[in-house]
C-alpha cells in the first residue's frame, strides 16, 4: 500500500508540473523573468549547487549523471516536460535553509576515499543480494506478464560490467589524481566517462523491465522488497557517476 501510495504522489506531482494553468502562479512567472539562468545551466551544475536538486530530477526521470552536461531546459523538452516549472520547483530549493556538503571544495583524495567507502563498497554489496532476489521473484512468478524476466541476467551484467569499471579507477585513476597529475589523467578519465554512459543505459533498461521500479499492486513481500533495493541502487549509482563525471573528473581536467 506504502508502494502504490508514494507512486501516486509521483504521479500527482508530475500532474502538476505538466499543467499550464500553473503557469498563471505568481512564482512561476517570477522564476521565468528572474532566474532564467537556472534553464540553461547544466543538470550537473544544479545537482552540486542546489541541495535536493538530484530528488527533483529523479521525480522526473531526468539524467543528471552521465547526461549531466544538458541543460535543464534541453533536458525537460527532451522528455516533454516543461522546464521553467521544475526550474520553480528548483527556486524553492534554493530559498530553503538546505545545506549539503559541497565535495568541490574538498581535495580530490577526500572526495576518492569517500566514493570508496560510500559507493563501490555499497555497490558490491547489494547486487549480490540484488540478483538472489531476482532470482526468486523470477523463479515463482515467471509466469505472470508484470514478472520482470531477465532481470536476474541483466543485473548480472551491469554487476560484471561495474566491477571492471571501479577496479579501473582503484588501480589506475585514482592512484593519478592521488599522486597530483591531474590534467594527465585525462586518457582514462574519456574512457571511464564513455563506461557511465553504458552504466546509464543499462539503469535505462532496469526501468524498462521493471515498470520504472513500479511493483504491482499483488506483489509479494520478495518482490516488494527487491524494488527498494533497486530504487536505492538505482539513486546511489547516478549520485555516483554524478560526483565523479561533475566534480572529480571536472576538477582533475580543469587544475
Amino acid at each position: 500500500m506504502a508502494d502504490a501510495t508514494a507512486q501516486g504522489n509521483r504521479c500527482h506531482n508530475k500532474e502538476n508540473l505538466m499543467n499550464p494553468t500553473l503557469l498563471e502562479r505568481p512564482g512561476l512567472a517570477r522564476q521565468d523573468a528572474s532566474q532564467p539562468n537556472l534553464l540553461e545551466q547544466s543538470l550537473g551544475q544544479l545537482a552540486c549547487d542546489i541541495p535536493g536538486a538530484s530528488r527533483v530530477f529523479h521525480e522526473f526521470n531526468l539524467d543528471f549523471c552521465c547526461g549531466g552536461q544538458k541543460t535543464l531546459r534541453d533536458a525537460a523538452l527532451g522528455k516533454g516536460l516543461d522546464p521553467v516549472q521544475i526550474a520553480e520547483a528548483l527556486h524553492l530549493l534554493q530559498d530553503s535553509d538546505a545545506r549539503r556538503h559541497d565535495w568541490r571544495d574538498e581535495p580530490s583524495e577526500a572526495l576518492i576515499a569517500h566514493i570508496l567507502t560510500r559507493y563501490h563498497a555499497r555497490h558490491r554489496e547489494q547486487l549480490p543480494e540484488l540478483i538472489r532476489l531476482a532470482c526468486r521473484v523470477e523463479q515463482v512468478h515467471g509466469a505472470l506478464d508484470t514478472c520482470p524476466n531477465g532481470l536476474a541476467d541483466h543485473l548480472r551484467d551491469m554487476q560484471q560490467e561495474l566491477e571492471g569499471h571501479m577496479l579501473k579507477e582503484e588501480q589506475v585513476l585514482f592512484p593519478m589524481l592521488q599522486q597530483g597529475l591531474g590534467r594527465r589523467a585525462a586518457p582514462p578519465i574519456h574512457v571511464l566517462r564513455l563506461e557511465h554512459e553504458q552504466h546509464g543505459e543499462a539503469l535505462e533498461k532496469l526501468l524498462v523491465l521493471t515498470d520504472h521500479i513500479t511493483p504491482p499492486t499483488d506483489a509479494c513481500n520478495t518482490w516488494r522488497a527487491l524494488y527498494r533495493g533497486l530504487s536505492e541502487f538505482r539513486d546511489d549509482l547516478m549520485q555516483h557517476i554524478h560526483l565523479e563525471n561533475n566534480v572529480l573528473f571536472a576538477n582533475a581536467l580543469n587544475a
